[in-house]
């Protein structure tokens, strides 16, 4: 993986305060590329690059990479993991290395931009036409690589990172209140909106196509994934078809020619990469790395060393204790640039943090669980309907009343958790039912948390709109969609690339292939959730080849316990950004919202523990960014 950053002309030619912009912005992205930087710069274009080796270690594969002629010139991030079938498939003859940059480059000439339709893989690039005065920004299928960009008069900025931004003398630092007011009701920052009003992120399958000459920018999507299940696929014969799939894409996924590794949480699907690996390599020195947590609830430490000994891999434990989250607190939100709320973003940043002293990549299961509708909320969603056909509506009001008098814990997924959540969200529409059973924070909270905010949409509103205007006839499907676009992307993806590429390290998800998502697409929802078993024709097609603990697990989830944390270690250091002083200098929240939210976890009568990591992520994130910006000491 790469740090991408470029300064394109957008009608008025660059001089030398733009080179001097590109190399800044590709400065904040060393974290990304430590192994080698570049830079180019005409009179259009200025693109600079820094480097992770992981194919062609040698300086052939360096960045910004050109054809021959210097008329087309690529600064990249990713890895095209089809680029050697497309090299023979094209007969691109001749090639100086054995990088998949110098592939895009020639497949670029034979077939124009057009030729990423027919890439597999993760990638993120700025590609610079010098013969038509021409740049393109692309980014892949699924947003597996990020790509921002902000817009100027005269110049249009783009990079892998939001800080790439924040050095330019240009940038504002105006917040944009309404993507913060989305993040506090799902603890990430939906779609194209960054915490920044000038700062927007490219969304996946899309690429924004610059005319430097005419000084204009269009964007327009080139990839589109639709469902469309196959109403006559047989079961054996599909699972078969699953197993090629993941068998193709593991493969792919562990050709480097640096170590790469595999990331381990004794779920099916980590389970899986690793039971497949093994097969391909009997022999192969693979290291596994694991979170082990600190609490007996959150920790899958039993299932692990299951797999490590069925597969006997070189592994790794991370033990993540209150401790370490407090070393890592502040400098981990550094690293995200944007507020996020996920449980997991500091267990990944210590796993990466040892992983670098062995490996270059991690290989993770991110995303099978959106390809085939292992999430409790999509088991939830067949639950409601025998729920709301089977159980008379007073009778499912006592019970909803019921589930609200149970007392709190803390453990994980606790029954009191998912008796509250289901029995209230089993009453709304689809899309909004799927929106509150991961919500944070309520409309009504949010209104007293964030007093004096714009007239906004109401976040469930962003999935009934986006619920509505899919055609695909399974609402299951939608639901799909809904998460690969805004969970996947805007959560998932933010947490493992930041995380493991603030250390150099490169994330591959066998999952998020390609031709494996397309095949699931295809495959009826009906074959990936039996009854209310999750993941079935994923399990069907890994039958034999797992343990049997392993192969009938149900999904759990990487999460701290961050609600039991906060009676405790961590009480202290939140007590501190909860005072007044430190929300009031915001201007955006209530302190007395805050305060009322805390002594409502404090004295036990509600399990406040997600809202209010979002919001100290949220304060620790304003004082880098925007009070302080003092985010660079912690780099």
């Amino acid at each position: 993986m790469c740090g991408v950053a470029g300064v394109l002309s957008l009608g008025r030619p660059l001089d030398e305060h733009d080179g001097e912009d590109a190399r800044r912005m590709g400065g904040l992205l060393a974290h990304r590329g430590p192994d080698g930087r570049g830079l180019f710069q005409d009179a259009r274009c200025a693109l600079a690059h820094r480097r992770l080796k992981i194919l062609d270690m040698s300086e052939r594969g360096a960045q910004p990479m050109s054809n021959p002629a210097k008329t087309v010139w690529l600064s990249y991030n990713g890895e095209v993991t089809n680029f050697r079938e497309l090299a023979a498939r094209f007969r691109l003859d001749g090639l100086s290395s054995r990088s998949d940059t110098e592939v895009l480059l020639r497949l670029y000439e034979r077939l124009g931009i057009d030729f990423v339709r027919h890439l597999n893989g993760m990638f993120a690039f700025c590609l610079y036409d010098v013969r038509s005065a021409k740049a393109y920004i692309v980014r892949d299928f699924f947003g597996l690589r990020p790509m921002f960009y902000m817009r100027k008069p005269g110049r249009l900025y783009c990079g892998s990172e939001i800080k790439s931004f924040l050095s330019l003398p240009t940038f504002s630092g105006r917040l944009d209140r309404e993507a913060l007011h989305h993040f506090f009701s799902l603890a990430y920052i939906p779609g194209r909106a960054t915490p920044f009003e000038e700062i927007r992120e490219l969304d996946s399958g899309h690429l924004l196509e610059v005319d430097m000459a005419a000084g204009t920018v269009s964007e327009r999507e080139y990839y589109t994934l639709r469902y469309a299940p196959d109403a006559a696929c047989a079961e054996q014969e599909t699972a078969r078809r699953v197993l090629d799939a993941l068998q193709s894409s593991v493969h792919r996924s562990l050709d480097a020619d640096a170590p790469i590794g595999l990331t381990l949480s004794g779920g099916v699907d980590t389970s899986t990469i690793l039971a497949l690996a093994r097969e391909q390599a009997p022999d192969r020195e693979l290291h596994t790395f694991s979170i082990r947590m600190d609490e007996a609830s959150f920790d899958e430490t039993r299932y692990q060393r299951i797999m490590t000994d069925f597969a006997r891999p070189i592994h790794h434990e991370v033990l993540v204790t209150p401790a370490k989250v407090l070393e890592q607190l502040v400098r981990h939100v550094a690293f995200l640039d944007e507020p996020n709320g996920d449980g997991a973003a500091i267990p990944m940043f210590l796993l990466a943090q040892e992983a670098r002293r062995h490996v270059k990549g991690l290989v993770s299961g991110e995303g099978g669980d959106e390809v085939f509708n292992a999430y409790e909320t999509h088991r939830a969603y067949r639950a409601r309907e025998f729920y709301r056909n089977w159980t008379p509506l007073p009778l499912r009001r006592a019970l909803a009343a019921a589930a609200e008098a149970l007392p709190v814990s803390h453990r994980k997924l606790s029954f009191d958790f998912v008796a509250k959540r289901f029995t209230r969200g089993a009453e709304m529409s689809p899309a909004r039912a799927h929106f509150f059973w991961r919500h944070a924070l309520s409309e009504e909270e949010k209104r007293e948390l964030l007093p004096g905010g714009g007239p906004w949409i109401e976040t469930a509103a962003l999935f009934e709109r986006a619920f509505d205007s899919l055609d695909f006839e399974d609402p299951l499907s939608r639901l799909s969609w809904i998460d690969m676009r805004y969970y996947f992307v805007g959560d998932l993806l933010v947490k493992n690339d930041r995380m493991t590429m603030a250390h150099g390290v490169e994330s591959r998800y066998p999952f998020m292939d390609r031709e494996l998502v397309e095949l699931a697409s295809r495959i009826p929802t009906t074959l990936k959730i039996r009854g209310l078993e999750g993941r079935y024709i994923h399990k069907l097609a890994m039958k034999g080849r797992l343990p049997d603990k392993i192969w009938r697990r149900k999904n759990m989830g990487l999460e701290m316990p961050h609600s039991l944390w906060f009676l405790g270690p961590l009480r202290k250091t939140a007590e501190h950004y909860f005072s007044k002083r430190n929300i009031e200098k915001t201007g955006i929240l209530s302190h007395a919202a805050v305060d009322a939210l805390w002594r409502q976890h404090l004295s036990g009568a509600r399990d406040n523990g997600r809202p209010l990591w979002c919001i100290l992520i949220f304060l620790i994130w304003f004082d880098l960014f925007v009070y302080d910006r003092n985010y660079r000491q912690y780099l």
